[in-house]
C-alpha cells in the first residue's frame, strides 16, 4: 500500500504505465526523472486584430498567434519545437565532416 509517498517505478514498469494510461508529456518526464527545456516568451494583445501575439526571444523570427493567451502559448510551443527541428535538420545537412567522423542523434527533454 503506497500512503502518499513517491513510488519508484523500473523502466518497463515506466512503458507499461505510459502506453496504459497515456501519460501527458509533464508526466512522462517526471516519472522518466528529467525535465523539460523551458523558454520565456513575450505575450502581447493584438490591437489590430484581435487575440495574442507571442514570441520567444532567445530563437530569432519564432511567433505564433492565438484568440486567447491560452492558445497563444499552445501555438508558441509547437512553434518552438518546429523551429528547433528545422534548425537542426538545416545545419546536419550543412555540416562536414570526415569519413571518420560518427554522427548521432541524442534527445534532449
Amino acid at each position: 500500500m503506497n500512503h502518499g509517498c513517491t513510488q519508484i517505478y523500473s523502466g518497463v514498469e515506466r512503458l507499461r504505465l505510459l502506453y496504459k494510461n497515456f501519460l501527458s508529456r509533464e508526466r512522462v518526464c517526471q516519472l522518466r526523472g528529467i525535465e523539460e527545456m523551458k523558454f520565456k516568451v513575450v505575450i502581447e494583445e493584438d490591437l489590430e486584430n484581435g487575440g495574442y501575439i507571442v514570441h520567444c526571444p532567445a530563437l530569432k523570427g519564432c511567433w505564433s498567434q492565438g484568440d486567447t493567451i491560452e492558445e497563444a502559448l499552445e501555438n508558441i510551443k509547437e512553434a518552438i519545437v518546429g523551429y528547433l527541428k528545422t534548425l537542426n535538420e538545416r545545419t546536419m545537412h550543412d555540416v562536414k565532416s570526415s569519413d571518420k567522423a560518427i554522427i548521432k542523434e541524442v534527445a534532449v527533454v
